[in-house]
């Protein structure tokens, strides 16, 4: 296999948009199954939640693609910074997809990782993401780099059980 390098999306390639929607809808089909993955985000809200995420206006995120040395993306990640009332401001990874004809060969691990390295840059020092509880391998995947489970939530649509996975780096580096 090719090297992996991650890039940020061009924010002008309304393929690269439409690529990111399609995962991003293929991800929900992954975890809630084929009816509710579809019938919870038209495709045209999927295009433009991407579109948001590259709009400086209205979201500080990024969304990062994860592409081999011949230009075939493998997979993306989008992360943003995000703030709840009486918190300080974290980072959220709001998706990530890898291609399943390219899975494990660490390019989910790559995405993270460079995830991080952008929430650093931003100044953040606790890093998050929500899943279904039944998103048993992402939830390894995350564990894996040091997050643990912080809190539940029902989802009021699906009515799946969400994690919130977390960690804070300056903690685990201290002692």
């Amino acid at each position: 296999m090719s090297a992996i390098h991650i890039r940020p999306i061009d924010p002008a390639s309304e393929a690269e948009i439409e690529r990111v929607a399609k995962w991003m809808r293929a991800t929900l089909i992954e975890v809630e199954g084929e009816a509710t993955g579809t019938a919870l985000y038209s495709m045209d809200w999927l295009r433009d939640r991407v579109r948001w995420h590259l709009d400086s206006s209205l979201s500080t995120a990024a969304v990062l693609l994860a592409e081999d040395a011949s230009g075939n993306i493998l997979g993306h990640t989008i992360v943003r910074r995000e703030s709840r009332t009486g918190e300080d401001p974290f980072g959220l990874v709001s998706t990530t997809f890898v291609d399943p004809v390219a899975r494990r060969l660490g390019i989910a691990n790559l995405l993270l990782a460079t995830g991080e390295q952008w929430f650093a840059g931003q100044g953040l020092s606790t890093f998050a993401t929500w899943t279904s509880s039944t998103n048993t391998k992402l939830i390894q995947l995350y564990e894996k780099h040091g997050y643990s489970q912080t809190e539940t939530h029902l989802h009021e649509t699906t009515g799946t059980i969400m994690v919130r996975l977390a960690k804070s780096p300056a903690q685990h580096h201290e002692g």
